[in-house]
């Protein structure tokens, strides 16, 4: 595990800010918002890296670093007038977990023949890990990004009368 300073931390940032620029340019974002996918895509990692670091488990950190993603994208969203999904989407994917995705896609194929499960048969226990982890971490991501959507939504469900849905009558 790597030491938190501050150096570590800036670092980290950096990385997922050209990753959060970059998905921007690809997935299409106005010239004008491709710095705020950047600096979001930066401070989610960034929150994400510092909870891993402190212990908190790469779940619950993916989890937190989606959250402010959702949440500073809403508020972002309002002052750039833009959809949020312009910018939010390609910050997240600076924590899409690639690496668990790739072992359990290497896994899967191992398994395929027979002497090496027999050789190793804890392989399937690695692939079983590896792909609960990775539909784990995108799960946690997508709930994240809802998440403030669904706290911020102009409509809510206190408006909605009872009338309403099972009709007049």
């Amino acid at each position: 595990m790597e030491e938190l300073t501050l150096l570590n931390i800036l670092r980290d940032f950096g990385i997922a800010f050209i990753v959060g620029f970059c998905w921007a340019i690809l997935f299409g974002s106005p010239k004008r918002l491709l710095w705020v996918a950047g600096l979001l895509g930066g401070m989610g990692h960034c929150i994400r890296f510092i909870l891993v670091q402190l212990d908190s488990g790469l779940i619950t950190a993916t989890l937190a670093g989606s959250v402010l993603i959702g949440l500073v994208g809403i508020f972002a969203a309002h002052k750039v007038d833009s959809p949020p999904v312009v910018f939010t989407m390609p910050a997240c994917i600076t924590m899409i977990p690639g690496m668990f995705a790739y072992k359990t896609m290497l896994a899967g194929i191992k398994v395929t023949d027979l002497p090496t499960v027999e050789q190793n048969p804890h392989i399937l226990i690695e692939m079983s890990h590896n792909l609960m982890l990775t539909m784990s971490l995108l799960f946690t991501l997508a709930i994240g990004i809802c998440i403030s959507a669904l706290l911020f939504r102009k409509s809510s469900v206190k408006n909605i009368s009872f009338k309403d849905i099972i009709g007049k009558g």
